[in-house]
């Protein structure tokens, strides 16, 4: 992506707002990553996708502190209270399932959080920074901070093949190609709505870790996927009413 980056001529603004460069990329790569991975190796895939489904909520309460008077419109307040039931009613039955463990759910939330605030601190302090030399400067940052632990927790044996083949399709495919699709949507497509993955992407999840890994479908799930996505749909929904109707306004 560096390369890219750099024959597009936008790293050169990237580099000079490398403080909140690095900033984007510990919260929404280094931090998310390293405790996605972690939480992955205890549940299943669409557990771990449907708890990151719960970004658009976490992007709208970031959003009304933050003072964005819309959040606090009945129909997004509505969509967090059915977002978080269905949170609620996901966490508190698989982990009674035995599917899920609290310290799993807490670091999947922290995730969830971080990909909601790097993206709102990053259309305050890098509006005027190319997204995509943002990207891939903050690759980049992530690729020399996990070097050096990288490094120290390298294995005394050579790992498989599957082992090898499953990072390069991560890093390759997953990360570098998936990048650059989402920021050509993105132009083509509009914000608004290229954020329909994030409804997509669990689905996915969820069906590719039934038919691959034969990972079970739990009650959890089958509560807590309608509920998530529904609340996430309806907490990002841009009202349609004047803001001097919303719920905020009626309290003052």
């Amino acid at each position: 992506m560096v390369p890219i980056a750099v024959a597009r001529g936008e790293m050169r603004l990237a580099i000079k707002a490398f403080p909140w460069v690095l900033i984007f990329a510990l919260v929404e790569m280094a931090g998310p990553w390293l405790m996605l991975n972690d939480a992955e190796t205890r549940i299943s895939s669409g557990l771990g996708a449907l708890m990151i489904a719960t970004t658009p909520l976490m992007g709208t309460l970031i959003g009304a502190f933050l003072g964005d008077r819309s959040a606090w419109h009945s129909t997004r307040l509505v969509g967090l209270g059915i977002g978080f039931a269905g949170v609620i009613g996901l966490v508190w039955l698989d982990i009674n399932d035995g599917h899920a463990d609290l310290r799993s759910i807490l670091q999947l939330i922290v995730v969830s959080f971080g990909y909601a605030a790097a993206p709102a601190m990053a259309a305050r302090k890098l509006a005027h920074v190319s997204t995509f030399g943002v990207i891939a400067l903050s690759v980049a940052i992530v690729a020399v901070i996990y070097l050096i632990p990288g490094i120290y927790t390298w294995p005394s044996y050579t790992p498989s093949i599957k082992a090898i083949s499953s990072v390069v399709v991560l890093g390759v495919i997953c990360t570098a190609l998936a990048f650059l699709v989402f920021f050509i949507l993105l132009e083509r497509m509009g914000a608004v709505r290229i954020t329909l993955v994030t409804y997509i992407n669990p689905a996915v999840a969820v069906t590719l870790g039934i038919i691959f890994l034969s990972e079970p479908v739990t009650i959890g799930t089958i509560i807590g996927f309608p509920l998530v996505l529904i609340g996430s749909w309806y907490a990002t929904k841009r009202p349609s009413q004047r803001l001097g109707s919303t719920v905020l306004d009626k309290i003052v």
